[in-house]
């Protein structure tokens, strides 16, 4: 049974914390426009609660230590503002006496058979991703494809963030003036399901701050559920590669899926490397 006193330290413990988060971030991080002097390091409390959609007063309160309750749906949206780590995420939500976070659940549905398969199709690459195009699981093909996946942010995992933000995913898919706005359109038809999520509407309001071509497709509210069956690549080792995908669902109402690349070609094939250090 936690005492008043253990709750005290623990509320303390998470105003701590979230200063220390909120000081790291630049509003140029986050695309606020710098006015005038700033004498708080990183982001100001009202930035905050604005980009996280909670009031100033209520958050000030929380950055205060006061006995307070946040809910889920707060804490996600406080978290994916100040930008947190897997680990972070957990201990923002253990320091305000909340359940498990949804995202480290997402996570948690790549099973042990999955990291199998992931590593048996190797060299093939493939991805496991939810309806939200966030990177849940890949192997070192689809690494070896994509670039260092691993050094990407975690929170910047997100298939459709890296497409339209990473000049280097860009400039490895061939065909992405043709692709991108099917894959915009696709995003919007899955967000039917998910219109009131915060994780969604977070990851829109984000895309249309920092991807011009994000903020002037949206506002079309185009549609496609069709998936792009075929993708050519032009990888800095090897060159051209061109890949026919293969979308596997997990159960009949499942959202994650994983994507297989298997080459289109017989050229492809052959450059596809036979072992990995």
């Amino acid at each position: 049974m936690t005492t008043a006193v253990e709750s005290g330290l623990r509320r303390q413990e998470l105003a701590r914390f979230l200063r220390s988060r909120r000081e790291r971030i630049t509003p140029e991080q986050v695309g606020l426009p710098i006015v005038g002097r700033r004498r708080t390091p990183g982001l100001r409390r009202e930035e905050v609660a604005q980009l996280a959609g909670v009031g100033v007063t209520w958050y000030t309160w929380l950055e205060q230590g006061r006995d307070i309750n946040a809910s889920e749906q707060v804490l996600q949206a406080i978290a994916r503002t100040l930008r947190l780590d897997p680990h972070e995420h957990v201990h923002l939500f253990r320091l305000a006496g909340a359940p498990e976070p949804e995202r480290e659940k997402d996570c948690q549905v790549i099973t042990p058979a999955m990291e199998l398969m992931l590593k048996k199709l190797e060299p093939y690459p493939v991805a496991i991703r939810n309806a939200r195009c966030d990177l849940l699981g890949y192997n070192r093909g689809y690494t070896w494809l994509m670039g260092d996946v691993d050094a990407i942010p975690f929170g910047d995992r997100n298939t459709l963030v890296q497409c339209l933000l990473n000049p280097e995913w860009r400039k490895r898919m061939l065909d992405w003036d043709a692709n991108i706005p099917r894959v915009i359109a696709s995003f919007r038809a899955a967000m039917a399901d998910h219109v009131a999520e915060p994780a969604w509407k977070q990851l829109v309001k984000r895309l249309k701050a920092e991807s011009p071509l994000f903020a002037e497709l949206w506002p079309h509210h185009d549609v496609n559920s069709e998936p792009i069956r075929t993708k050519r690549y032009l990888h800095p080792d090897v060159g051209l590669l061109q890949f026919n995908f293969t979308y596997l669902y997990y159960g009949r109402r499942s959202e994650i899926t994983m994507s297989t690349y298997t080459p289109a070609d017989e050229e492809t094939a052959a450059k596809l490397p036979l072992v990995f250090d």
